[in-house]
């Protein structure tokens, strides 16, 4: 396994138990650049035009022994008409909402800007641990600029430059100093050692109610009213002679605030369970079906790796045969598409029917996450797929796959070794992970294949 793919087996398996630091502050501040720093590599896209970034970005850095999730955000924008911006705003919201520790990160060559102080005034309410990052101090005469944040009431404004590297260590020291204590090793709690199923979808689908029909009994607050449950509930049972965490979400809402909160806040909470879980039933109503908003939460749960069931709630409000359920989930396959390896399951929580056969179907994703094809299957595999279908020709060069092995579980992940590996094109990649799921299964689970040079 390549150092690439360790980084990856290591942030699956770790990811649990690490803090999260996001990066926040105004547009071209140096975020970006502060990101990269830290992580020691050029992740974030870095410009001087204010609003590059937009989406969140992840990377895992590591400090005096100490490692966590760092979070690079868009810059913080006042609220606007502009939809961009909006989408841009909720993110970074988003990132604090998920944050352990947040750096706020200012110019010391701009001052102290209005919108410095209102990001302040924001971060102050959230009652998260806040460092006061001073960037663009690149000497000791633009450090001098740094007292002028104490204005900001946020503490001891740290001086720093994140394109020199200048006092960015001390900056780690005192973040360091801030992230929670670090878990002994063996003491990482019932929760590791149990299956742990996330259960996830749009408000006021059933979620709830379906796990109070596990449970047998109304532990958790059921309700009419979209986005009741405000955080994620962990309930440790045992099925079938295994611990299973079920994680329940919905979204955190300001009852003022009904018809704005509750989708990002439901999306901060599902975002939050998927990374706590292995496998993640995704719950639909009957009577709605697949929305645009349930395919975004399936792409995130398989672009993380997680096993994934769908399961069609409600169906009680529909007449139960079993034409009716292979039409509807005929119809469900055509809308998954790529992702129609998605196992289907129809239940109703109202009425406790088939509400066990979901929690099986769940463990046998989690098993499908862990199987281990051998060597030698996985040869005898190639060489059938290759005789079918051989790869395109690459320029005026034959493209050769010599041999294939399973080199990790949770997810699968299969290394293909070939002459010219950026031979291979995204179809030809897509027609071997649909032959893998023919000759061996891997029912709700994403695969992982890559194709290195002999």
């Amino acid at each position: 396994m390549d150092a690439r793919q360790t980084r990856m087996r290591e942030s699956m398996t770790t990811e649990l138990d690490k803090p999260v630091v996001a990066i926040v502050g105004r547009p071209n501040v140096g975020k970006s650049t502060l990101f990269n720093r830290i992580l020691r590599q050029r992740l974030a896209i870095v410009d001087d035009q204010p609003g590059v970034t937009r989406d969140r970005l992840y990377g895992e850095a590591s400090w005096g022994g100490r490692q966590f999730v760092l979070i690079d955000t868009g810059g913080y924008v006042p609220e606007t008409e502009d939809l961009i911006e909006q989408a841009v705003r909720e993110q970074v919201q988003y990132a604090v909402e998920e944050a352990t520790v947040i750096l706020f990160v200012c110019d010391a060559q701009t001052g102290v800007t209005p919108l410095d102080q209102q990001i302040a005034l924001d971060l102050s309410r959230r009652g998260k641990p806040v460092l006061l990052v001073v960037n663009k101090a690149d000497s000791e005469q633009r450090e001098m600029h740094s007292y002028e944040f104490y204005r900001l009431g946020m503490g001891d404004p740290l001086p720093i430059s994140a394109s020199l590297g200048r006092r960015v260590g001390d900056l780690l020291d005192r973040l360091v100093a801030l992230l929670p204590p670090a878990r002994a090793e063996g003491e990482k709690g019932a929760e590791t050692d149990s299956v742990r199923i996330a259960v996830v979808g749009r408000p006021n689908v059933g979620k709830s109610s379906f796990i109070n029909a596990i449970l047998g009994h109304p532990k958790l607050l059921v309700t009419e009213v979209p986005g009741t449950t405000r955080d994620s509930v962990d309930t440790l049972v045992e099925y079938r002679g295994r611990k299973i965490t079920l994680i329940d979400t919905a979204g955190l809402r300001r009852r003022s605030r009904i018809k704005e909160a509750v989708e990002f806040y439901s999306v901060v909470r599902t975002h939050r369970a998927i990374r706590r879980s292995e496998v993640v039933i995704l719950m639909i109503g009957a009577d709605e079906g697949l929305t645009a908003q349930d395919k975004r939460i399936l792409e995130e749960i398989l672009e993380a790796k997680r096993g994934a069931v769908l399961v069609v709630n409600k169906w009680d409000l529909l007449e139960k045969n079993r034409e009716l359920a292979e039409k509807y989930q005929k119809a469900l396959q055509e809308e998954l598409r790529i992702y129609s390896y998605v196992p289907i399951a129809f239940t109703s929580a109202l009425t406790n029917w088939q509400v066990s056969q979901v929690l099986d179907l769940a463990l046998q994703v989690w098993a499908e996450l862990r199987k281990r094809v051998e060597t030698h299957e996985v040869n005898r595999f190639l060489q059938e797929a290759l005789a079918a279908y051989p790869p395109p020709a690459y320029g005026a060069k034959y493209v050769k796959i010599k041999y294939a092995s399973q080199v990790a579980t949770a997810p699968p992940v299969f290394a293909f070794f070939c002459n010219i590996p950026k031979g291979i094109k995204p179809s030809y990649r897509q027609y071997l992970e649909n032959r893998l799921r023919e000759r061996f299964g891997f029912q709700g689970v994403p695969l992982v294949l890559t194709f290195r040079r002999k």
